[in-house]
């Protein structure tokens, strides 16, 4: 195990700095800072201070056409119109929520977030791609991706990269809380190389709020998709800097979704809690199983709730997605993600968090025995 972990640490001696100690999930003071996702790390300044973009090299000297300028991720008037923050579940339903935690068997809970946790930090020998996507838009696949790029931070020590692989109006760059973009997939597609360092591929990329950093497919503005070569030159540069990289895919059958659906290491598909979704994804899968090596075994799919009243039965479409070796996952409705804008995970409900660190934990799972 110690030699799987080397990997991680070369990385971040690159900075200068050693990875920071894991948390001793059998001590009670630990293992409470280690599953509580609403609450900082206590190492969170020593987990960010390594990852500040600190380039050795003029960055604007690389890239061979006109260096591009900021561009904000949401208009300001509409930020305004969005409003506070507000929390996944209502004052009731914490009330109750606190009432059963109460009455709860002592320690259960816990054991079952400290068996999750360290199914998230399991250590990887090279860089794992997670592929989001959906049989169409709107369904809740950028917010899945944002969730899982969160938790990853959270939990893990290595770099964790939120890379946003849809058209140029995705939304994943607003929903991970960056303010403006600058640098493409594009540009980075013509700068990287094989001699750059850690530090000089993070100038070009937009740190995270509460940790990790964010590539955009683009910034907000019709025109070209992004391409499949481009996305291929841009993920296999990449995977040797970063422990863990989410890609929020196109829709399907855009060509980018199924080649990252092909090449990545585990794929998640987001399927809406209506007949239709279930219908269409269960399609999906019927086609994942045909590829030329069957990945359904790396293949888990969330069951995403966008409304309070879905009257679908979950268990009937939980069975029917359920394909050999396929996890479903359900994300059940909540009042922060419904409202759009930045997530900020304290204000998520116990459910979406706990469904959050459960997604997690199976990809990771799945993640670390593809070779």
């Amino acid at each position: 195990m110690a030699g799987e972990s080397d990997w991680q640490h070369a990385l971040l001696r690159e900075l200068g700095q050693a990875a920071p100690s894991r948390p001793d999930l059998n001590r009670p003071g630990d293992a409470g800072q280690a599953l509580d996702p609403a609450r900082p790390p206590t190492t969170s300044a020593e987990r960010q201070a390594p990852y500040a973009p600190a380039p050795r090299q003029d960055h604007n000297a690389r890239l061979p056409g006109p260096v591009p300028q900021s561009v904000p991720t949401m208009d300001p008037r509409l930020a305004i119109a969005l409003g506070g923050p507000r929390h996944g579940d209502s004052i009731p339903r914490r009330a109750g929520a606190g009432l059963r935690r109460l009455t709860a068997p002592a320690g259960q809970e816990a054991a079952e977030q400290t068996r999750l946790a360290q199914e998230v930090q399991q250590p990887v020998t090279t860089g794992r791609v997670i592929a989001v996507t959906a049989i169409r838009g709107g369904v809740g696949k950028s917010t899945v991706s944002a969730l899982l790029g969160r938790t990853f931070n959270h939990y893990r020590h290595d770099p964790v990269l939120a890379l946003d692989a849809d058209a140029a109006l995705g939304t994943l760059p607003v929903r991970m809380g960056a303010q403006a973009v600058r640098w493409t997939c594009a540009d980075l597609a013509q700068i990287l190389t094989p001699a750059m360092q850690l530090t000089d591929v993070t100038g070009y990329l937009v740190p995270v709020a509460d940790g990790g950093w964010l590539l955009p497919a683009g910034q907000g503005r019709v025109g070209a998709p992004l391409d499949v070569r481009t996305y291929r030159t841009v993920t296999l540069a990449l995977r040797r800097y970063f422990g863990v990289t989410v890609v929020d895919c196109e829709s399907l059958p855009g060509e980018v979704a199924r080649t990252a659906m092909d090449t990545a290491h585990v794929r998640v598909v987001v399927a809406p809690m209506t007949a239709e979704g279930v219908h269409g994804t269960r399609q999906v899968l019927d086609w994942l199983a045909q590829l030329p090596h069957s990945v359904l075994t790396t293949t888990v799919v969330v069951l995403s709730a966008a409304s309070p009243d879905a009257s679908l039965d979950v268990q009937v479409a939980t069975a029917h997605l359920r394909r050999p070796g396929v996890a479903v996952i359900v994300l059940p409705y909540d009042r922060h993600l419904a409202q759009g804008g930045p997530i900020h995970t304290a204000q998520l409900s116990r459910s979406a968090r706990d469904a959050a660190l459960q997604l997690a934990a199976e990809v990771m799972g799945r993640a670390v025995t593809v070779r």
